[in-house]
């Protein structure tokens, strides 16, 4: 009489895989704990520990933080040194994001449009090189090409236009003894550190435009003016729209830059980054971390409402 061998038993690999094949709602939660744990805790729970933390006060005779619930920081913000700190970064802000938007918007569209195979590659690898090498490296390089013994004002010298940029050095707020210790060096820095972050994501819209509708357009009778704004730029209106979240909200962070380039006039980061050190003064350093989120969610609730993020 002969006796059948029992089937090997599937290995622990399999049996686990199966477990998890017949419980799918379980895989999605096993796969999503690790990054919604980070998410929730370290992210959120960060942000949330700041928030509660705008809510204390400092003690002006002991220096010590007082853990009790009070606006009275907030009320701090409406100082005039303060208000100068805002109006200043988001300013800067703006103009940086338009300046980026002026100059990637037709580099963006030529990549996407115009430029062939090995001339598009060519031309990626200059937007991302800069990328490759250290933030801080870029900008003390840039302290050096703006100082008053630095290549553009040797150019300046060459050319004889030295007289324009004194000129321009001695223009009110903007100007300065030198490019490097004033707010129109901070302003060029700033736009030459972002713009890869304006150009990608425009030239990412524009990639998407079908090419059958500017066709159709010409067809038409209509003018390429009139495609440009009817069509190429309504349709690449969400790319500059991700390109100036980029631009936008770094800048407004950003205190490295104001820090090593200018005329060491105050930015909500660096203002930020010397309560919480120098001063001490956490609870006003966590309120000045609310303006720029506050003003960041408006922005994004505009956005989201004119439809910019409906093709993203």
């Amino acid at each position: 009489m002969t006796t059948q061998a029992n089937p090997p038993r599937p290995g622990l690999a399999r049996r686990i895989s199966t477990f998890f094949y017949l419980h799918p709602r379980l895989t999605l939660i096993v796969m999503l704990a690790l990054p919604l744990l980070w998410l929730g805790v370290v992210y959120i729970g960060s942000l949330l520990a700041m928030l509660v933390q705008s809510f204390f006060s400092l003690d002006g005779f002991t220096g010590r933080v007082v853990r009790e619930f009070t606006l009275k920081t907030y009320g701090e913000l409406s100082s005039p040194a303060n208000v100068d700190i805002f109006v200043r970064t988001i300013v800067m802000a703006a103009t940086v994001t338009v300046a980026s938007a002026l100059l990637a918007f037709p580099l963006a569209y030529y990549m996407a449009r115009y430029a062939s195979g090995r001339i598009k590659g060519l031309m990626y690898f200059a937007v991302l090189l800069p990328l490759w090498s250290s933030y801080l490296v870029r900008v003390y390089t840039w302290k050096i090409i703006l100082a008053q013994e630095g290549i553009i004002t040797w150019i300046f010298e060459a050319i004889g236009l030295k007289w324009l940029l004194d000129g321009i050095l001695s223009l009110p707020v903007i100007g300065g003894s030198s490019l490097s210790f004033s707010l129109l060096g901070t302003f060029l820095v700033f736009v030459y550190i972002w713009l890869p972050y304006m150009i990608l994501p425009i030239n990412a819209a524009l990639e998407r435009v079908p090419k059958s509708l500017l066709e159709a357009s010409s067809d038409l009778g209509a003018r390429p003016g009139y495609t440009f704004r009817k069509i190429v730029l309504p349709l690449a209106f969400p790319g500059v729209v991700a390109g100036s979240i980029f631009t936008f909200s770094l800048t407004m962070g950003d205190f490295i830059i104001p820090g090593v380039i200018g005329n060491s006039s105050f930015f909500i980061g660096a203002a930020v980054y010397a309560q919480q050190g120098t001063a001490g003064n956490i609870p006003l350093a966590a309120a000045m971390t609310v303006i720029p989120i506050v003003i960041m969610g408006i922005y994004l609730l505009l956005a989201r409402r004119l439809g910019a993020f409906d093709a993203l």
